[in-house]
């Protein structure tokens, strides 16, 4: 018997089996479908690219897109200890203060930024950056990056030709303009929860983690969730709880343990064969992701790093790496960016990452000579879609409905930015490295012709939120204490809880949702900082 059984060992699981095994009175049960952490790629910042296999990767694709041509776009998400903080680009991106003011003006108390931002703080060592918006001594390794292409310094000096300020740190007083990203590295090794949190952790008696374990049903007694069945080689074990099942299983997980235990919408359940435990009408609804749409050109010298995880290259690489911890191996590829604002706001609403590469197709087409691309993302898209069951058994694989571009203004968008891509690409710092435009290609010039280059050749950030979303209207999953609506002893604390996408990258926020679900858990009193700029920035 446990106190606390945690489902999910990915980037807010970890956090929470650290900071709950904290207290040696706690039982607590960590349960992760994947396995170990091993694989020597997933510590090697730029090994991401070779974790794209069964063993680390739930190696899922979405539902045809109907408004991208029907495609079936790859969709990577995170099977190890760490889960997705195991095999992502390890960029530090917290989003905009605007973004969970909005939460919390949307009625979810206690998630406002000065509410937030001491549980980002309190993760947080951060090498460069100690002030009132960064911590230092947290568990999370955020660092500058070691070495960065040539073409990525470019790309920020092309920015600023094209009107964009430089911004040192897109985490601290304001979000807007371009710069250098900030990863969660320590030693020139990739920090991920797995290894910064839970590590440490193990050594407890308190804490019991069992890998390659796959939860399927939570019992539910009574409207009390009182512990779960799970899958573990060839059977299955039955595991109870006094205090509360977490589940963090991440926006497409997290949905699916409901919806097979019988939470979710009842008309849906009945139509796959699943009894309805508890009527709940949002479960997998509100899903939203970032859709990227780039541009890619050829380069007239070999300035990218095309090639350079291919013998002979990759043999040096490797050398520089293992001997002096630098070189191209450090690399997260997505080394610099910018958050771009189209409105006369001022909020930025497009971001853009510098690719020193040809990336085409998420970097599963291999294309000769040197290249590289910028990518665009929509950071707040309209467009919700869903995550459903295909069948009742659990081992099937979900449908992933991002639904993207089904609103009109996200199409619009995308062909912005584009455009800005373009625009950034042009300027003298850049073009005098390039040769041609090689996607979409001059060609294409009207926001007809962009639109159709998007609908056939667009790619996913894979940062999916929303699935189990905070709120009080009818299609809320769970109360702003992670609670979930009409049960006891159940929260989910992991990206699914997010209302609205966030302006960025999702890694940095759903490790501040484990510490703020951490916290709430154990009844500790909620935090606020005490910022000097008196709140005047929205972001």
């Amino acid at each position: 018997m446990y106190d606390y059984i945690i489902v999910g060992a990915g980037s807010a699981g970890c956090v929470l089996a650290d900071r709950l095994s904290e207290d040696p009175a706690v039982r607590v049960l960590l349960l992760e479908a994947g396995g170990k952490d091993t694989n020597p790629f997933i510590h090697i910042p730029a090994g991401f690219g070779r974790l794209q296999k069964p063993s680390v990767n739930w190696c899922f694709h979405l539902k045809p897109q109907k408004h991208l041509n029907d495609r079936e776009i790859w969709y990577p998400q995170g099977k190890t200890l760490g889960g997705s903080s195991s095999i992502n680009a390890m960029i530090y991106i917290r989003g905009q203060r605007a973004d969970y003011d909005g939460w919390a003006e949307a009625g979810n108390d206690g998630w406002s930024y000065r509410e937030v931002l001491p549980y980002f703080m309190r993760s947080e060592h951060n090498e460069r950056l100690a002030d009132e918006y960064h911590g230092t001594g947290g568990r999370l390794g955020v660092s500058d990056q070691i070495s960065q292409n040539i073409l990525s310094k470019a790309f920020v000096r092309a920015a600023q030709q094209a009107g964009h300020k430089y911004n040192p740190d897109f985490n601290g007083a304001f979000q807007a303009g371009t710069g250098p990203y900030q990863v969660t590295c320590r030693d020139a090794r990739r920090a991920s929860t797995a290894r910064e949190f839970l590590r440490p952790a193990l050594s407890r008696k308190n804490l019991t983690v069992e890998i390659k374990s796959f939860a399927q049903k939570i019992l539910v007694e009574k409207s009390r969730a009182v512990g779960l069945t799970y899958r573990v080689g060839g059977g299955s074990k039955t595991a109870r709880c006094d205090q509360e099942i977490i589940v963090s299983s991440g926006a497409v997980g997290s949905p699916r343990l409901l919806l097979l235990s019988g939470i979710g919408p009842a008309g849906e359940l009945a139509k796959l064969d699943i009894e309805t435990v508890h009527d709940l009408p949002g479960v997998g609804g509100n899903m939203q992701d970032h859709l990227d749409s780039y541009v890619v050109s050829d380069l007239k010298q070999p300035l990218s790093y095309d090639g350079a995880d291919r013998f002979p290259k990759s043999f040096k690489n490797g050398l520089e790496y293992l001997f002096f911890k630098s070189g191209p191996a450090t690399s997260v590829v997505a080394e610099s960016g910018c958050f771009a604002a189209t409105t006369e706001s001022g909020r930025p609403d497009i971001q853009l990452h510098i690719l020193p590469a040809y990336v085409v197709n998420s970097g599963r087409t291999a294309i000769k000579g040197h290249g590289i691309t910028i990518n665009t993302c929509v950071l707040r898209p309209e467009s919700r879609g869903s995550i459903t069951l295909a069948s009742n058994d659990a081992a099937a694989m979900p449908i992933i409905d991002p639904n993207f571009h089904a609103v009109e203004t996200d199409r619009e968008m995308s062909i912005k930015g584009v455009r800005l891509a373009r625009e950034i690409l042009a300027q003298s710092e850049l073009s005098r490295h390039i040769e041609r435009e090689f996607l979409p290609g001059a060609e294409a010039n009207t926001d007809a012709e962009i639109l159709d280059y998007i609908k056939q050749y667009a790619s996913v950030d894979y940062h999916p939120v929303g699935t189990c979303k905070m709120g009080r209207d009818a299609m809320a999953v769970v109360d702003a204490e992670l609670r979930v609506h009409g049960l006891e002893g159940i929260r989910i604390v992991d990206s699914s809880i997010m209302p609205n996408l966030i302006s960025g990258n999702t890694n940095a926020p759903s490790i501040m949702i484990g510490e703020k679900g951490a916290a709430m858990i154990r009844g500790e009193s909620a935090l606020i900082a005490d910022l000097d700029d008196g709140g005047e920035r929205a972001f």
